[in-house]
């Protein structure tokens, strides 16, 4: 007789219990969707910095956010400051060197052992200075492929008109890697192509995935399969031309390693030597 009513009392009740429980549960999920907003806007805009596509994050966030908005900007922008002043330095070391380096070789004269000293040392210490600058280097840049490659181009037409050099790359390629980078990785590969080809230098390049192959291929001589690791290596030359210090190859190679790229030596279609770089494709 007394549990009838108790349970006609405790059904309501319950009832009302159940939906409470499912509305505060959906006001709890709101709650988190709508107030972990800004904070993942803030992560996007974090991630954004890092892949250099902006260079701040908003600071017009809610009050518990902006301090944190203010010292993340801040730190970005201390950090620019202080590859900025890494690069700067590593200029200007190479510039104090180079009048001295340059006088002392005016002075040795006909002394070949001399010459060839003072020429090892300039390579030793372009070898280190680049070192030097790519510890500072921007990992967040995005540089486009193929104004670079027709500006080193024609520099190079300019000086061997015998050779002819056919670009295939698509415009918009862009590549995570400085342009100052970039252009001495080109130059170096490029020299040796036009040095070492007898008419002709074939620069492709084509994305994929998330990165960029990129193929600089001349009708030359070539580098036989056993000798090209070597040809990779600091202070090796197979080329006599007095330009030529050794370090060209080098120096590529731990520019393109510092940015999450390689070198590889291959030979080409045409029997001379193919050189593909693989770089990282800038989003």
């Amino acid at each position: 007789m007394i549990a009838r009513p108790i349970r006609a009392a405790l059904v309501p009740l319950l009832i009302v219990i159940a939906v409470l429980a499912i509305l505060f549960a959906l006001a709890a999920l709101l709650q988190l969707r709508f107030g972990l907003r800004p904070i993942l806007a803030l992560r996007d805009q974090v991630g954004a910095i890092r892949h250099g596509t902006r260079t701040t994050v908003d600071e017009d966030q809610p009050a518990e956010l902006k301090p944190l908005a203010v010292e993340l900007n801040a730190l970005a922008s201390e950090s620019a400051a202080a590859l900025t002043a890494a690069r700067a330095s590593a200029a200007n070391l190479a510039h104090a060197l180079k009048t001295p380096v340059t006088t002392l070789a005016l002075t040795v004269g006909d002394n070949p052992e001399a010459a060839a000293q003072i020429e090892r040392i300039e390579g030793v210490i372009r070898h280190h200075l680049a070192r030097a600058r790519t510890v500072a280097v921007a990992h967040r840049v995005k540089t486009l492929l193929e104004p670079v490659v027709s500006d080193i181009v024609a520099v190079i037409g300019s000086r061997r008109h015998d050779v002819a050099v056919t670009i295939d790359v698509p415009a918009k390629i862009a590549v995570s890697l400085d342009a100052h980078d970039l252009s001495e990785i080109l130059g170096n590969i490029l020299d040796n192509a036009s040095r070492h080809a007898r008419s002709s230098v074939v620069v492709i390049a084509r994305a994929e995935d998330r990165r960029v192959i990129l193929s600089i291929e001349d009708d030359g001589p070539g580098i036989p399969a056993d000798r090209r690791e070597q040809a990779m290596q600091r202070g090796v030359r197979f080329d006599e031309a007095p330009q030529s210090d050794g370090f060209g190859l080098a120096i590529v190679r731990e520019l393109l390693a510092l940015h999450g790229g390689a070198l590889e030596l291959r030979e080409g279609d045409r029997g001379g030597l193919c050189v593909l770089m693989y770089l990282v494709k800038a989003t």
